[in-house]
């Protein structure tokens, strides 16, 4: 993988991670997402 497609990764993950982060608790339950997987959820959207 390069470096700019290394960082483009990041920077997605980050925006999502923050994203997600600013939800509140029940936004996220609505969603079906733990506030703990939130890591996971931001990982895992970089698969697609």
């Amino acid at each position: 993988m390069n470096v700019a497609r290394s960082f483009n990764n990041w920077r997605r993950f980050r925006q999502t991670v923050n994203e997600l982060g600013r939800m509140s608790s029940r936004e996220l339950e609505d969603l079906g997402i733990d506030r703990a997987d939130i890591r996971t959820v931001a990982r895992a959207s970089l698969a697609r």
